[in-house]
């Protein structure tokens, strides 16, 4: 048990943790850098840390300042949020060392699926399926990697083992490319990742993104929570999210929630995670397991009743779970628009100060924001300033209450997506739900290649 978290994270996730713990009646502690010492959420901290300049490998990822600083402060436990250090196994060591609670799982299991090739290993042993090739890395001859790809089939897909964030992937389409294609990827595995190790999978053309989401304690219950659809990207960043991922058969995403729960079981998992999977053609096939909170939880929030970021933080504590997997039921569905401040057309960041705003608001209306009029947004950060989240009894009635709430939404003295969002909100192939992971790339193309015409 603790009572007073540290957070080691910044923007709305900050904020988000921050609410959570203080309605569990914790003090909390905010580190921040010098670039966000006059951040909101500061104010509504216990105690605030400044624990180094702007860059974030001198602040939000400098290990020892931030667990000196959970040290001076009385903080008992250390809350990563998502991105910076939410998933290093290091991370957590040392914070155990210094005698200390992390909010979240074991740096044993961090590592376990935070190399992709274990993890893979993990999941065909817990009966997760999995995209198909070996759940080994590749050994450094061409001819055996190229034996393994043709026993495959092409296309296939190179990718770094200890990778994440779309980079250290290469799409192979023929065994002419495979050379080639292995040396640039062992090479950006190296630079990116400090870890050299690469992997093969069978490339799957036109597949959605569904991810599930799960909750364990430290007492052998574990929890899906439901489901998610994530296939609008860009360069392989998620820009609007959806519970429950339509159209695809409820009994299919219970029989891959149980086998994700039952891989957590296997695993010892402990705390809030994400499992990401690729669907396509009707199969479900692994991709990896984010070991934390994710960006898009409050649309299964929204579709559940339940608060997943004070679940993790009571896991962490030692309680368990008052819930069964029975207890877990959705209702509606729930959308979520990412806004960052950056322009729609050309995705430039636009950091400066937000001379106003006018805030969308409503029935199953919710807004995940760490701003407010006369903020400054810095410019070394990533540029996501909200999340527009709505709730309907139906996907229909969340999509209409999403185009309201957008129409509503004004961030003056920036440059923000919004208007983006709002013409993917009236798209037929989104607004008919199923699109696949390549579908908004294709739509900026098709976009562009209209107003070039029209110039």
């Amino acid at each position: 048990m603790f009572d007073t978290l540290l957070i080691a994270n910044r923007g709305e996730i900050a904020l988000r943790i921050q609410r959570a713990a203080k309605g569990l009646g914790l003090r909390t502690v905010c580190v921040y850098s010098q670039a966000d010492a006059g951040a909101p959420y500061l104010e509504i901290a216990d105690e605030a840390i400044c624990i180094g300049p702007a860059p974030a490998r001198n602040s939000y990822l400098n290990v020892d300042a931030i667990v000196l600083a959970a040290l001076q402060t009385g903080a008992g436990a250390i809350h990563p949020g998502y991105g910076f250090l939410s998933e290093n196994a290091e991370f957590v060591d040392t914070i155990q060392a210094a005698g200390l609670t992390f909010v979240g799982p074991s740096a044993k299991c961090i590592r376990t699926m935070g190399d992709k090739v274990a993890a893979k290993r993990a999941m065909i042993a817990a009966g997760v399926p999995c995209v198909p090739g070996p759940d080994s890395a590749l050994p450094a001859d061409i001819a055996s990697i190229k034996a393994v790809a043709d026993e495959i089939g092409y296309p296939v897909i190179l990718k770094a083992a200890g990778g994440g964030g779309g980079r250290g992937m290469r799409v192979v389409r023929s065994g002419d490319e495979l050379a080639a294609a292995a040396a640039l990827t062992r090479e950006e595995a190296q630079r990116f990742f400090n870890n050299p190790d690469i992997y093969i999978e069978k490339f799957l053309q036109n597949p959605r993104h569904v991810e599930i989401q799960v909750l364990c304690d430290a007492h052998g219950t574990a929890l899906w929570l439901g489901d998610r659809d994530c296939s609008m990207q860009r360069r392989h960043q998620k820009v609007i999210e959806e519970a429950p991922a339509p159209g695809i058969d409820r009994s299919l995403i219970t029989e891959v929630g149980e086998r994700c729960a039952n891989a957590c079981r296997q695993i010892g998992y402990v705390g809030a995670g994400t499992f990401e999977f690729l669907y396509e053609d009707g199969e479900f096939y692994f991709i990896e397991m984010n070991t934390r909170v994710q960006v898009e939880h409050p649309v299964t929030e929204m579709v559940t009743g339940i608060d997943i970021v004070t679940l993790q933080i009571q896991v962490a504590m030692g309680l368990p779970l008052t819930l069964s997997q029975s207890d877990i039921v959705t209702h509606g569905h729930s959308i979520e628009c990412r806004i960052n401040a950056e322009d729609p057309y050309s995705f430039l960041p636009s950091p400066g100060t937000v001379t106003g705003m006018v805030l969308p608001a409503g029935e199953g209306v919710r807004l995940d924001t760490h701003i407010r009029s006369g903020y400054t947004i810095p410019s070394q950060y990533d540029s996501m300033i909200a999340k527009l989240i709505v709730h309907g009894e139906d996907r229909q009635e969340a999509l209409v209450r999403m185009r309201a709430a957008l129409a509503a939404f004004e961030v003056q003295g920036i440059v923000t997506n919004i208007a983006l969002q709002a013409d993917l909100m009236r798209d037929g192939g989104f607004v008919a739900g199923g699109v696949n992971i390549h579908y908004l790339e294709h739509w900026l193309t098709a976009r562009s290649a209209q107003s070039g015409a029209a110039a």
